[in-house]
């Protein structure tokens, strides 16, 4: 029988995780090399899917993997890649670090060819060995809101998703488990 949307909008709702679909980070670039052609796909066919059904599901599976995952076992997020940073966000890590905004810029931001500030590079200054961040309370908002798995209109950012889970092991699982 052929998936209609209809039939994938109710498999979608199915779906649960378990702590063996969330891959160490470690293997996250050997599984992205071995899967990457399945998970574009999965991509491709999650734009079909009803908006409110994908971010249904999306949704219980972030907190399904979040109940299973700690963020503070892995960190890759913050050792890989580097946020967007607004003007705000950088008085309130400043403020957090008691220097002056232009000294921060001066020892850690720059900005990007985007016109976005971003930490000179990777990993982000404020983590520590054993990943918690020490302006946890002052981290920018791409922070605050990473992986985004649990981002309303999650159709509206499934590109990035899947760059997103080069990263993080939760959208790994997540999107594998989507798959077709």
């Amino acid at each position: 029988m052929p998936i209609t949307k209809s039939s994938r909008n109710e498999d979608l709702t199915k779906l649960t995780l378990e702590a063996k679909d969330i891959p160490k980070t470690a293997d996250l670039p050997a599984l992205m090399k071995l899967h990457r052609k399945t998970l574009v796909n999965t991509i491709k066919e999650l734009k079909k899917t009803d908006p409110k059904v994908l971010d249904l599901t999306v949704h219980r599976l972030h907190e399904e993997a979040f109940q299973l995952f700690d963020c503070l076992d892995c960190g890759n997020c913050c050792r890989t890649i580097s946020p967007a940073i607004t003007y705000a966000e950088v008085d309130s890590m400043a403020k957090k670090l008691r220097i002056k905004p232009s000294e921060l810029v001066t020892r850690h931001i720059h900005m990007d060819t985007d016109g976005d500030f971003v930490f000179n590079s990777a990993p982000c200054p404020f983590i520590g060995d054993d990943n918690y961040c020490s302006v946890y309370s002052a981290r920018p908002k791409a922070c605050r809101e990473y992986p985004h798995t649990d981002r309303r209109k999650f159709y509206q950012i499934l590109d990035l998703s899947l760059k997103n889970a080069e990263v993080c092991p939760v959208v790994y699982a997540v999107i594998k488990k989507m798959g077709i």
